[in-house]
């Protein structure tokens, strides 16, 4: 597989080029999104024909996650003659979410044909089998865990989460761990359901994954500092990620 970063940042940013969480996993001709937040259908029609993806995966009902599905429901929906469709999945009420948006019942079922998740519930796509696990955060947020094939390492993407604990269920050993890191070196504000390097260095000590890719740092931490600190607690290749960055699994 190849993880093909389309935006990593949170809710609100000032580093120029950043938009909302999504990304995008390939095997062969096949491709899944993972979050399609503000901004982030741009990068994603630069990498693929949007059209022609298996699904997007939707981890929660924040904006900064799943507000692009606006864009790629105009897409669909006014570039094709017949209109297109591309499968959604996600936490209960998204296509209401969609459709509250516009004022407009049936917008999002439009061009997205959208489905609920479950809190252990496997789906196949294609090559892909992702499971998704219920982690703190919104009322309904989930964390993944993506392979192909039926064996090999494997993607665990942690979403928006409050509480690492949640996402050792999803992490093996060897696999690599795509997870949010909020707060940097911060003290997580209470109240917010995030994370911060130290969360995601005991994280990988106790669940020893290969690499450790970071993203949705908040504006105003220290990104070489956020690193450090999460290094510091794992022997796990730890970066952060930025748009455009590729990574093969």
């Amino acid at each position: 597989m190849e993880l093909v970063v389309l935006g990593a940042g949170p809710a609100y940013t000032s580093r120029p080029g950043a938009v909302g969480a999504a990304y995008l996993v390939r095997q062969g001709s096949a491709a899944v999104v993972l979050d399609l937040g503000q901004g982030a259908f741009t990068n994603l029609a630069g990498e693929i024909e949007p059209s022609t993806i298996q699904a997007v995966v939707v981890s929660h009902l924040h904006p900064d996650h799943f507000i692009d599905l606006v864009a790629l429901r105009h897409y669909l929906r006014w570039d094709f003659d017949p209109p297109r469709r591309v499968a959604v999945l996600g936490p209960v009420g998204l296509g209401d979410r969609l459709d509250a948006l516009h004022a407009q019942p049936g917008f999002a079922a439009a061009a997205l044909d959208i489905g609920s998740l479950e809190d252990g519930g496997i789906v196949d796509l294609g090559p892909f089998s992702i499971e998704a696990h219920r982690v703190r955060h919104t009322n309904e947020s989930y964390a993944f865990r993506l392979t192909a094939g039926s064996s090999g390492p494997g993607l665990v993407y942690s979403g928006d989460c409050g509480r690492a604990d949640d996402l050792r269920a999803l992490v093996r050993a060897g696999d690599t761990l795509l997870t949010e890191v909020s707060f940097g070196t911060a003290e997580v504000a209470p109240g917010s359901e995030h994370l911060n390097a130290w969360d995601v260095g005991r994280l990988a000590a106790r669940t020893r994954p290969s690499r450790v890719l970071l993203t949705h740092l908040l504006m105003g931490h220290d990104r070489a500092a956020t690193v450090a600190a999460t290094a510091s607690l794992t022997d796990a290749e730890v970066r952060l990620v930025d748009p455009g960055d590729r990574t093969v699994i």
